[in-house]
């Protein structure tokens, strides 16, 4: 298995708060910066969405792909690729942890592989990267208020 990157960012508000953002997905386009599109394709038996079709542009990557959601608990969704169209495989997760004064650990780990050969040093990089705008992305939504902003 290829190695992964991870990172984590302290986000004033609750987990319940924190995970309300990340699994509004059609709003993803409003805050993450290179998600241009997103769409539930299919629903768990608990309503939350179990297969997204994104579409990305970031820079010199461009893509449209599907994902696969597994939710584990309130505090932890993981997600696998079902089809691309410039990657390989996609493995990432988002767990979140309480953390004092009603703040939240989030922690992102991802693993990116894509269909053109890259140096696994240049590919960590822009994981990295990835990584940090989203936590970045998240954080700001969900500390604005936007997150209690009327829901699809």
């Amino acid at each position: 298995m290829a190695e992964h990157t991870s990172s984590s960012i302290t986000i004033e508000a609750a987990p319940a708060e924190v995970m309300g953002v990340i699994a509004d997905f059609t709003r993803y386009p409003e805050w993450t910066g290179e998600v241009k599109e997103a769409e539930v394709l299919s629903k768990d038996a608990e309503g939350r969405a179990e297969q997204v079709r994104l579409v990305l542009d970031a820079g010199a990557i461009k893509d449209d792909h599907t994902l696969k959601y597994t939710w584990d608990g309130a505090h932890k969704v993981s997600w696998s690729l079902v089809k691309s169209q410039m990657l390989r495989s996609l493995d990432g997760s988002y767990s979140l942890a309480g953390a004092p004064g009603g703040h939240t650990e989030v922690t992102y780990q991802l693993t990116v592989d894509v269909k053109i050969p890259m140096l696994g040093m240049i590919k960590r990089k822009a994981e990295k990267v990835i990584i940090d705008r989203a936590l970045a992305g998240l954080k700001k939504r969900v500390e604005s208020g936007a997150a209690g902003a009327e829901k699809a």
